[in-house]
């Protein structure tokens, strides 16, 4: 982050160094159009945004599709987006620190920034039996109390798509009425996958998931109720692979009959692999929604698409 900056501050010297040469010009280029211009951190926010305003937005998102976001580091372009935007979607909490530090950089006073944090209650981060200590220790004092994964639950995705439907409405009213129908419609599809998830977990016996992997899905197991078993807390930076964890998850698989053990996208599964292994259980995947590969995101899937492959896979998972 600090070569992020450092580079930022030399590009923005430079660019004002360029602007005020005799003869030499270099400046944004406003849209041909007058749509409100969004900007999403990572895929959620994007995805509830075209749901809710379509081609009636501008809309673009810093996370390249493909990349894995507790890796990704901003460019100056992600910050020239920013001076030029009217709304950003963003996490926020402390595992969205580079956001902060982008926009204290940033000069734009009519920009309305919506954190996903601000829109729905907390949830602390848990470390459950069988996690790795050490890794669970180092997560909390990187990255905070809170889990910051709240669009996992389809109900919190709703109260988050509220609200950035409340700020469209209110950045641009001329739209406000189209952004409210699409609201309702998009409202009614989430409460259908609620009701999805719901019915899965109502009709079977079994309530315990087993997750080789890092575990991004507090709000929905809570949401809920179910209990889970997991490699690593959601924020996790570092998943080596650890004897003990992978031994205690093979048993707990092997004791309670688990027919599925689930990864997350852009994992190499190797942790999740090898209970699988050991045990004969399914390898199923269970996507985080944090951000698609670049095939999903051309194929226009959405977050409704993949939550929806996912109960498929934990219909399949509690049987």
């Amino acid at each position: 982050m600090k070569n992020f900056l450092k580079k930022t501050i030399v590009f923005l010297l430079c660019f004002g160094f360029l602007v005020s040469l005799p003869g030499c010009s270099f400046s944004w280029q406003e849209p041909e159009d007058c749509r409100l211009r969004v900007v999403s951190s990572v895929f959620p926010t994007y995805d509830f945004a075209r749901q809710i305003a379509g081609d009636r937005i501008s809309l673009s998102m810093l996370l390249r599709p493909g990349t894995e976001s507790h890796s990704y580091e901003p460019t100056a372009k992600d910050m020239i987006a920013l001076e030029h935007c009217d709304v950003f979607l963003c996490t926020g909490g402390e595992g969205d620190q580079w956001v902060e530090q982008l926009l204290g950089a940033v000069s734009n006073p009519n920009l309305q920034v919506v954190r996903m944090v601000d829109c729905v209650p907390l949830l602390e981060e848990e470390a459950v039996e069988g996690m790795l200590h050490h890794h669970e220790e180092e997560e909390h004092s990187e990255h905070g109390e809170f889990d910051e994964h709240v669009w996992a639950s389809p109900v919190n995705a709703a109260a988050i798509a509220e609200e950035i439907c409340a700020v469209f409405c209110e950045k641009d009213p001329d739209n406000a009425l189209f952004y409210q129908t699409n609201m309702r419609s998009y409202h009614d599809e989430l409460m259908r996958l609620d009701s999805l998830f719901r019915g899965i977990v109502s009709g079977s016996s079994r309530k315990t998931l087993v997750v080789g992997d890092r575990f991004p899905f507090r709000y929905l197991v809570e949401e809920y109720g179910l209990s889970y078993f997991a490699a690593f807390p959601g924020c996790a930076s570092d998943t080596g692979a650890s004897a003990s964890a992978i031994a205690f998850l093979v048993e707990k698989v092997k004791a309670e009959g688990i027919p599925a053990v689930f990864h997350i996208e852009f994992s190499n599964c190797k942790i999740a692999g090898v209970i699988c292994e050991e045990t004969g259980a399914e390898l199923l995947e269970f996507h985080s929604c944090h951000n698609v590969s670049a095939d999903d995101f051309s194929a226009g899937v959405t977050y409704l698409d993949l939550m929806r492959r996912n109960a498929e896979n934990l219909r399949e998972a509690l049987n």
